[in-house]
This record gives structure tokens, sequence and C-alpha cells, in this order.
């Protein structure tokens, strides 16, 4: 299968920076999605002096902050260098990381992409949040595109003022040991939070790690209470139960992930089902460690008994997932995971790349059941499946709620767009739909798009639904591309209307945040 599209999962990406980052359509190409962005429950544990213990506050003041990366900023002269924005809540101003702020270690290069991958959580539970940042083309001696992880800690008196900043890199004595090699793209992508123990942890996906001579099968690392060292994981490790699956050519295993508090999932878009290439498939464990090693519980593609579809060539099932906690009406607590699956590349009938999402319902034990699919021409939905759309290119999701039965004003899904046309002058310009995660999606579904709730007029190649995050309150839309006066964050509340105008919006040049981008919003957090 060719590249016909810059939406679509490649089937063998190009090794080398150049390749890889030389513009934001290589980016996007294999620009998969990360992060379960809903709230956590667990024990308390002490806060250290000026934390707040409220999530995404790095500087201690009791209010959210915001983490917007533009991993293809130029750094100096450094062009793709990265860099990660960090919005105070309460109006009280931005700073910048970069590999050339003080005490972050290396240095900017082109093309590192820092920011690739953002992953918030308190990494050291005194209550203050920490910020993982992926730098997945990063360069260690002569080996190209190895790539790491940056951990910089946030404290009473601001991000980076506290500890020192923590490196996850591959190689001899490294905290993820091993041996770089060419095209590991270490961090590219990322997820962390708190176990429903308590327990910080954090996920670092590898998808470009070959197994022997198994070249981009894929693997990713854990790291629980922010250790020292991490356990890697892929497809043919055995010690706490066989992970489902075998590590093969392009498997990309660790591309995505999504997680809560008593689940994670893995995504490998690449899998290989029978000869149909780049079907997919997800991985499906538990924290709780067997050997230091998560759990694992499950693993499925469109394949499996009770999940619906046909396994095909290019659906890139798992090219995105998201995770929210689930409590069903029966319950007294909350011990389940409702989990969704991107699926850009699926066919409805002679629609191709409409693309689809399919939810599951993980339960405490481990037993996945499918519960909802979900594509455009759903019943009552907003918009119409067109080819190209690659619905579920991107997902985001919150639980508002956790500590009660779901619904579905609780539990919602959005549901990036990002090859909607609006019109043949406005190619691509994309758009994100919200859906419920109980009840019938088609039901309360909503359809935002730039010119219909997204502020600005509609373009060309906007891609929206490219970007999103999730908070407890917002769900943002990040748009990094497009013409470069919109590019910008907007915040919208999850029971938003189709078209309703978003709550807030954060751009270069408004706020305390610097002028200049290159593809400002790419990642939001």
């Amino acid at each position: 299968m060719s590249v016909t599209s810059p939406l679509r999962l490649p089937q063998r990406a190009a090794r080398g920076r150049t390749a890889l980052a030389a513009t934001a359509a290589v980016l996007i190409a294999f620009a998969l999605g990360f992060g379960p962005g809903a709230p956590f429950t667990g024990s308390a544990t002490a806060l250290a002096a000026g934390c707040s213990g409220v999530d995404a506050d790095f500087n201690g003041d009791g209010v959210r902050d915001t983490v917007i990366a533009d991993p293809e900023a130029t750094v100096g002269s450094a062009r793709g260098a990265g860099v990660v924005h960090i919005v105070y809540g309460g109006d009280k101003g931005s700073m910048q990381l970069s590999q050339e702020t003080a005490g972050v270690p290396g240095g900017a290069e082109a093309d590192d992409g820092f920011g690739s991958a953002v992953a918030v959580y308190d990494a050291d539970g005194d209550g203050c949040s920490d910020i993982a940042v992926g730098v997945p083309y990063e360069d260690l001696g002569t080996t190209l595109d190895a790539g790491g992880v940056q951990v910089v800690y946030g404290s009473g008196t601001g991000l980076g003022n506290g500890r020192a900043v923590k490196e996850y890199l591959q190689g001899p004595g490294s905290p993820l040991g091993g041996t770089p090699e060419t095209g590991d793209w270490v961090g590219y992508s990322l997820a962390g939070g708190k176990t429903a123990a308590g327990t910080s942890y954090l996920l670092i996906g590898a998808p470009g790690e070959s197994l022997g001579t198994i070249e981009e099968a894929g693997g990713f690392y854990y790291v629980s209470a922010n250790a020292a060292t991490a356990v890697g994981i892929n497809q043919e490790t055995t010690t706490a139960g066989p992970v489902p699956g075998d590590g093969e050519v392009d498997d990309r295993f660790g591309a995505s992930f999504a997680a809560s508090p008593t689940h994670f999932a893995v995504g490998a878009p690449g899998e290989a089902i029978g000869s149909a290439r780049f079907a997919g498939a997800v991985v499906v464990f538990s924290h709780t460690l067997v050997s230091g090693i998560p759990k694992p519980l499950a693993g499925f593609g469109q394949d499996a008994e009770g999940v619906s579809g046909a396994e095909e060539a290019g659906d890139g099932f798992a090219t995105a997932l998201v995770m929210t906690p689930y409590r069903p009406a029966s319950a007294t607590s909350t011990t389940e995971s409702l989990l969704a699956v991107g699926v850009p590349g699926e066919d409805l009938s002679t629609t191709v790349d409409a693309g689809a999402v399919q939810v599951f319902r993980v339960t405490a034990n481990g037993s996945v059941t499918q519960v909802h699919w979900i594509d455009q021409n759903l019943a009552d939905a907003e918009e119409q499946a067109e080819a190209g759309d690659f619905f579920g290119q991107r997902l985001a999701a919150v639980n508002t709620a956790p500590n009660s039965t779901a619904s579905a004003t609780t539990t919602r899904l959005a549901v990036g767009v990002p090859g909607e046309e609006y019109s043949e002058e406005h190619t691509e310009r994309g758009g994100v739909q919200i859906f419920p995660l109980v009840g019938s999606p088609g039901a309360s579904d909503a359809w935002i798009a730039p010119g219909e709730g997204i502020p600005g007029e509609p373009a060309p190649r906007q891609l929206a639904g490219m970007s999103l995050g999730a908070t407890p309150t917002a769900l943002y839309v990040g748009m990094p591309y497009g013409p470069a006066a919109g590019h910008a964050v907007h915040a919208f509340g999850w029971n938003v209307a189709s078209g309703g105008a978003s709550t807030r919006t954060l751009k270069p040049g408004e706020g305390g945040i610097p002028t200049g981008d290159v593809a400002f919003g790419a990642v939001v957090r």
C-alpha cells in the first residue's frame, strides 16, 4: 500500500531525522494518540512544602496549568528542535522548556522533536505535578533517532526549580538499559498517572525498537513510583504472563497508549493479521506488577471473537487509544475502564479510509467486551462518513465523575476527523466530533470545526482534530496547521453543542506566550 495521504499510517517509516522531521506532513503521517487525560483516584500522600496536590499544577498555587508543545519549533538556529510552553493558570504568565533551558540535559539540535509526546503526572508523589517530555528523534552519539525522555519536576516555586531533571535513555548503565539503535524512537508516545493504589507510573513507547533482526517490532517501558530504572516489555515478554501477539516487522508495538488507574492499553497499529498488513491490534495490561512487570490481561484486533469489523490491510486499529475509569450502575466502586480504539483507516463499505472508533468495557479481572461501534453514519449523528476522513486518527476522553455511576453526561469521547472536507476549496479542513461513552452514541453527539465553533475561517489542510487534549472541565483542540494566524489552542466544554463557542483561546503573542511558532498546539495537555 502506497502512502497517498499525510494522514495515512505509513507501512515503513523512513529512517533518519531528515526524513522523519523535515515537514509537518511527515510528522502527522506517523503521529499517533496517547494519554488518558482522566482524573485519578488513589491513596493520599504527604504534600511537599508549597505543593497543592491539584492535577497539572506545576507551581503549587492550586490552579491547573496547561502544556502546549511545538515539536517543530526552531531553537536558536536548530530547526525542528522543539519547545514546550507551560501556561500557568490564574493568568500568571508562561515559561518555555527546551533543551537549551537551564538544567535540561543535552542541547537543542535540528529535528530532535522535543515535545512530540508529553505526559503530565506527579512522578515523585510530592503534590506538585511533573512533566515527562518525549524527544524521539534525539541522537545518542552517532546513533540517529534513538530517542529519549526527560522528566522535569514541579515545585512550590515553579517547574524546574526542584530536583534535577531525570533522563530515561537506552544504553549500558542507562535507566532503560539495552543498546540504542537507529530509529528506536524512544519517547515517541508517553502516558503517566497514578494507579488505584496511589503509585505513580510512566509509560514510554519505543515503537521503532527492533527485536533481533525483526525491525520496528516495537516495545515500551514501565516506570513505577519514579524509579531510577524502567522495565522493558515487548510482544516476546513472558515474565508476568505471555504478552499477546508475536513480535513482527512493522508492528510498532508501543506507538500509542491509554491508561486509567486500574488498566492501561498499548497499541500496535502496524500489527499484521494474516496477510492484512497494518491491520492493527491492542494489548490491555493491569498496573499489578508480577516480578516488576505489569500483568498482561488481553490482546485483540478486529479478527477476535466479539469484535466488529474485519481485519483489513491499512486499517490501523489502535492508531489512537484513550481510556477512562468506569463504574456501571450495579457497582459500588470504580474498578473498571472504558477503552476507545481509533481505526482511522477503516473502510465503510466502499467509503475508503472513512474511519471508525470501537469502545470496549474492561472489567477488573481483565475481561473485554465491545460496547460500541462509532462512525459518522450512525443514526442521529452529525456529519456523514466520506472517503479520506480518517475518523479516529486522534481521541480524547473524560469521566468527570469517576466515583459515581457513569452516564452520557459524565463520560464523553472526542474523535478527531482531520481529513474532513468543508468544500473543494477547503480540503482536509478537519473537525472534532464529541459522543457520549454511555448510552446511544448518536443521541447527544456534537460537531465543531473551523468556522463552526472553532475560531477562524476554514482553510485547506488545517487538519482540525490532529491535536486533542482532555481535562475534567475542558476539551482542548490544538490547531497547529493551516494559516499561521490560526495556530492556537481552543478549550470547549465537554457538553458543547454543535458549533458552540470555545471558552478559552491560547495562542502565540497573547497572554504572555512568546510570538512565533511552527506547529504551536501539536500536543496539548
